[in-house]
């Protein structure tokens, strides 16, 4: 009978620390608008867990189909100057605020060997239409 009640206690107590555990549900907690939208701002608003969205995307099927459709917004953009304009301009804005966005998007230029070309060609176009072309130093 003692063995009985020993099996029985052990039971219950296993099943009592089972209950206590809570299990994430991640539907559930996505579920609330406000509570998606709050973790959708953090991540978008936070450097480091951008950069970790973005590679869980790159690493899933889903997110290579998002980054196709990258691909048609980005020839979108190219046949409307407008909207790339407006989209340039907003990015812009947002690293005035956002320092480490800033850092990346010079250190993806700076290591762009055609992006520097052509921001030199600019360079050299503008300072010929204000006439400052003969003192001009390619290596600032």
């Amino acid at each position: 009978m003692k063995i009985l009640q020993k099996i029985t206690f052990i039971i219950v107590l296993i099943g009592l620390f089972t209950s206590c555990q809570s299990k994430t549900d991640v539907d559930q907690i996505l579920s609330n608008s406000d509570t998606k939208k709050a973790i959708i701002d953090t991540i978008a608003n936070n450097s480091d867990m951008y950069k970790d969205m973005m590679q869980a995307m790159m690493n899933s099927s889903k997110g290579k189909m998002m980054m196709i459709n990258h691909e048609n917004m980005m020839k979108m953009m190219k046949d409307n100057p407008d909207m790339m304009k407006g989209m340039m301009t907003e990015m812009m804005e947002a690293s005035k605020t956002d320092t480490t966005m800033i850092s990346e998007m010079y250190k993806s230029m700076i290591d762009n060997p055609k992006m520097m070309d052509m921001m030199k060609d600019k360079k050299m176009q503008s300072h010929k239409m204000t006439g400052m072309d003969k003192n001009m130093d390619m290596s600032k």
